[in-house]
């Protein structure tokens, strides 16, 4: 989800390629973090920067689960239906006490597939957490984690590649020995996963959804 550096660096967030999909009307700010956990977001105080610049209006776009998983980080893991749980339920309930809407986002797949080809969710319970908090606060709920199960699954093995890292040697000065990350996404990758939440936004039909391009022309290339 987060913003990356652009020059020799083929790796893109999906927070940063979204606003490519609408109108100059709005403003977005995208203050995603890679590495960070709902709990490291709140505890190295990004989530206070968010606060301070929250204003009636504005929508918080609210995705986290991969970092949160990781048990052997003290700083970083949250069991999925306590800590977890209870850090959604804060972010939601601070964003609408500063007037502002929440979104709630499942978590985006890795890339994994079994010997005979078939998908392989890594996400445990996580996804389905978010589900929870969505129902039982009235939050719009963007479901990335099954939307992009679908199109990971569909693609396959070979063709998901593309949509992460899989980067061959000397093809970046940064990168001389290439690159292999199933968890992070190409700018093509970027731009799939910011249209499955784009589908999104129109489907659940957000307000924000007036503002999208129609015809959105994105060259892939991310140049």
């Amino acid at each position: 989800m987060a913003t990356k550096p652009i020059e020799d660096n083929p790796e893109r967030g999906w927070g940063q390629v979204l606003p490519l999909f609408f109108g100059n009307e709005l403003t977005f700010e995208n203050h995603a973090k890679n590495g960070k956990s709902t709990k490291s977001f709140i505890q190295q105080g990004l989530w206070k920067n968010v606060l301070d610049k929250l204003k009636p209006g504005d929508y918080v776009f609210i995705q986290f689960g991969h970092n949160d998983q990781k048990i052997s980080d003290t700083t970083r893991y949250a069991e999925a239906h306590t800590l977890y749980k209870r850090n959604l339920i804060k972010y939601v309930n601070e964003t609408r006490e500063k007037g502002a809407a929440p979104v709630l986002l499942t978590p985006v797949n890795r890339r994994k597939f079994d010997k005979e080809g078939k998908f392989v969710d890594q996400h445990g319970d996580y996804p389905a957490v978010v589900r929870e908090v969505a129902v039982q606060m009235n939050v719009p709920l963007i479901d990335v984690h099954k939307k992009s199960e679908k199109v990971f699954a569909e693609l396959g093995d070979d063709k998901t590649k593309d949509v992460f890292l899989w980067i061959p040697p000397n093809k970046y000065k940064s990168l001389p020995e290439g690159k292999t990350d199933n968890t992070h996404f190409s700018f093509e990758g970027a731009v799939l996963v910011a249209g499955l939440v784009v589908e999104g936004i129109k489907e659940i039909e957000l307000p924000i959804a007036r503002y999208l391009i129609k015809n959105p022309t994105i060259q892939i290339g991310g140049k």
